[in-house]
């Protein structure tokens, strides 16, 4: 007796040449979108402090928290 597993994802020999072209062809593109992604936010994260780190930065963003917590 045999018995056939339900599969997911087929074997590329299993489906259409269309198909296996198509995801071949996209193979490696999350990896790629993230690693750009992780790029991009150190990047951004750098400049970032680099700007916060300046002195009228600081001042300004001081002063704010202070007139925040200043009843009155």
């Amino acid at each position: 007796m045999t018995t056939k597993t339900a599969v997911a994802s087929p074997e590329p020999e299993d489906r259409a040449e269309s198909d296996v072209d198509e995801r071949e062809s996209e193979r490696g593109l999350a990896t790629a979108e993230y690693a750009i992604a992780t790029i991009a936010a150190a990047g951004f994260a750098g400049a970032l402090m680099v700007i916060l780190k300046g002195g009228d930065v600081k001042a300004m963003l001081t002063s704010l928290v202070q007139s925040a917590l200043t009843i009155g």
